[in-house]
């Protein structure tokens, strides 16, 4: 976590509700210490002056202060044994598998149809080297698997499949599971609903068990810029979702040892990482 992220978590209220938790919770020991030991001297405690307090105090601010310090975004569970983290950074300088949101037809041109900045674009880009018809040739193969559900008419491609689809390919020694979560309208706009993204997660958290071995699977946020949902689904209430959907997948079967949802550092600012991280913590099984 950055100097900068963490300057704007302690201003949150929620660092400040869990400083004054810890640091009562630290003066009542030592309030408790200091009854136990005037028992065993009698008077002692009434004998003491502000400046021999002092020390206390400080060694509860102290503590309040280690305890309520923002760190990075993390959760362990152990039913299922899985871990959360958030991550700030490069979807693709990630070592664990990654997830690449598409739409229902899978277009991948730039830059006329996908965004050359688009997750599908540095896919493009930064594994296959721009080589476009290497990535339709992986994911045609992939498609044969799935049945079309219709046509549209539109530049790029046309045939579509159901939200939900997901395509693994695998490169580079990762797999890269491309899921469709958007639909393309006839001017090549992509939209989703709230719904169709759900739906598209239980599949993709099906395709991860089955083909990721377990290993870490790291996903972007979801539910902006690709599904026009940035307005309904902003980025905390996104990692909300990508969140509950994977736990409640993982208690169904494991799903995989650690997921990572990566957020973008321009995006980091708008996020209250210590209310995430409560919000983590209160998927724990009770």
């Amino acid at each position: 976590m950055s100097r900068f992220g963490v300057l704007r978590d302690i201003k949150r209220p929620r660092f400040w509700q869990a400083f004054a938790t810890h640091a009562f919770s630290c003066i009542g020991l030592i309030a408790i210490l200091f009854g136990l030991y005037d028992v065993l001297e009698p008077n002692a405690i009434s004998k003491l002056n502000f400046p021999s307090l002092l020390p206390m105090l400080l060694v509860a601010i102290t503590y309040a202060a280690i305890r309520s310090y923002p760190r990075p975004v993390s959760q362990n569970y152990s039913k299922p044994s899985t871990e959360i983290r958030i991550v700030e950074g490069d979807l693709f300088s990630q070592q664990s598998n990654l997830v690449i949101g598409m739409t229902t037809t899978f277009d991948t041109q730039i830059p006329h149809v996908i965004h050359p900045r688009s997750i599908q674009g540095q896919l493009l880009e930064r594994v296959y080297s721009n080589d476009l018809a290497a990535l339709d040739g992986d994911l045609a193969q992939g498609l044969t698997q799935h049945t079309p559900v219709g046509h549209i008419q539109k530049p790029g491609k046309t045939v579509r499949y159901a939200a939900g689809t997901v395509v693994t390919i695998q490169q580079h020694r990762k797999h890269y599971f491309c899921v469709a979560y958007g639909e393309m309208d006839a001017a090549n706009q992509a939209h989703s609903t709230m719904d169709g993204i759900w739906c598209s997660l239980e599949s993709l958290w099906r395709e991860v068990r089955a083909r990721a071995n377990g290993d870490p699977v790291a996903i972007p946020v979801v539910g902006g810029g690709l599904a026009r949902l940035s307005q309904i689904l902003p980025a905390q209430d996104s990692i909300r979702f990508i969140a509950m959907s994977f736990m409640f997948a993982s208690r169904q079967t494991r799903v995989c040892d650690r997921l990572d949802i990566v957020v973008r550092p321009e995006d980091v600012e708008r996020l209250d990482m210590l209310e995430l991280q409560a919000f983590l913590k209160s998927l724990q099984d009770s």
